[in-house]
């Protein structure tokens, strides 16, 4: 019996709804929601008189459109009207939604009940459906605490580098021939935030420099003197500001710094919280060199049930960690792009889990050494890439077999060279 499609576009406010065949001409019912648990209930009971009586296999789609779509999913997924019809609930990315309604735009209107028919007809493809929506009590906390520590790290990023221009407004010579190893560590700020402008920094006596800089490192700097000397060289190689801007300038540089502090201290708290989670305290995952608890939270975060994936291939692609082959005719692309679909949390744990593991493991430093030789462009990133597919393989087989690394495990996986 052919399923029946229930495709759900959701935006704030309401949801629209279209129930209708594979085939797409019996069209069962449609409506509009608002998207709230008492709309949500209201769809369910219209769900029931829409949906023909006997009838099983029920899809019932919606755009993953972040946090607008989750508690709708969730609440369908969850309701028991809704359990004689063997309902699965499907997560669709917007990318598989919006090139399926784009083959269609000269013909039909880009309104959210239209929109409707078409995620309905994207559950009729099989192919194209994720796997179902669910979540893993284990680890659904784990995977807020991870999502969000991802959000602070990229955010410092970009705090960082926005200091960074406004490093080189105040003194540029400390941004090209910067003395000590972090910009952005104790001693530095101190430098940036207490003197206002590269001529200051310049003017300042050495004695008074050495003292402050001794006072920020909590005297851990080796020679304080020589990092002196560097700092004052670099600030008479300076630019110098006009007068109209070096008040706004170190504010805004004062404030950056501040931003990166706390942001740092931020990611520290999330860390620690991390730690703590039942599930982190007992995985597998840390006895691999190089993946501490962060790294192994963010991986069985967005990884969930290890069973879900019949292979660790089935598991690369969720991350997006795949390279489509391009061919037409006789002509084979020999350079494939990564594919950058499925999970971008995933990938970006295993990419992260990657760089630390080859730098603690040296089979993997081997590997990611061997990759960088190879490469002709963008070396490093290629490499570690590949370093990340490789070690895709090892935590499938750790949590699939829930064992420890042992480097010297003959896994039953097929070996396959990268």
């Amino acid at each position: 019996m052919d399923p029946i499609l229930v495709g759900i576009d959701v935006s704030r406010d309401r949801v629209a709804v279209a129930v209708t065949d594979t085939a797409g001409q019996a069209r069962y019912g449609h409506g509009r929601f608002p998207n709230t648990a008492a709309g949500a209930a209201a769809l369910v009971t219209a769900l029931t008189t829409w949906i023909p009586a006997g009838r099983t296999g029920v899809r019932l789609g919606l755009e993953a459109t972040g946090v607008y779509a989750w508690h709708l999913a969730l609440f369908l997924s969850q309701a028991p009207a809704l359990t004689p019809y063997a309902a699965t609930v499907y997560l669709l990315q917007p990318r598989t939604v919006h090139r399926y309604i784009a083959a269609f735009a000269s013909r039909r209107s880009k309104t959210d009940p239209e929109d409707a028919w078409h995620i309905a007809a994207v559950l009729g493809q099989p192919a194209w459906l994720p796997h179902p929506f669910q979540i893993t009590e284990r680890t659904v906390a784990l995977q807020r605490l991870t999502r969000h520590r991802r959000h602070l790290v990229q955010t410092l990023a970009r705090m960082k580098n926005y200091g960074a221009s406004y490093l080189f407004w105040q003194a540029s010579g400390l941004a090209l021939d910067p003395p000590w190893a972090d910009p952005w560590g104790a001693s530095a700020a101190g430098v940036l935030t207490r003197y206002a402008t590269s001529e200051d920094i310049a003017a300042a006596p050495l004695d008074d420099l050495v003292r402050d800089l001794g006072h920020d490192a909590h005297g851990r700097m080796a020679d304080p003197a020589a990092v002196a000397h560097a700092i004052q060289r670099a600030a008479r190689a300076s630019y110098r500001l006009p007068a109209v801007l070096k008040e706004p300038v170190h504010q805004i540089l004062s404030w950056t710094v501040q931003d990166i502090r706390y942001l740092t201290q931020q990611i520290h708290a999330v860390d620690q919280r991390i730690a703590r989670e039942p599930a982190v305290c007992t995985t597998r995952l840390q006895t691999v060199p190089g993946i501490g608890p962060v790294f192994a939270a963010g991986l069985l975060a967005e990884i969930g049930d290890i069973g879900a994936f019949p292979s660790d291939d089935q598991l690369a692609q969720f991350a997006g960690l795949t390279w489509p082959a391009a061919q037409s005719g006789q002509l084979t692309r020999e350079d494939r792009p990564l594919a950058r679909t499925g999970n971008a949390f995933l990938r970006y744990y295993l990419v992260e889990a990657a760089n630390s593991v080859r730098r603690h493991e040296p089979r993997y430093g081997a590997y990611y050494a061997k990759k960088f030789a190879e490469s002709t462009q963008f070396a490093h990133r290629r490499a570690l890439v590949l370093t990340a597919r490789k070690l895709t393989r090892l935590i499938f087989a750790l949590l699939r077999d829930d064992r420890a690394y042992n480097p010297e495990h003959q896994s039953a996986l097929p070996h396959r060279s990268a």
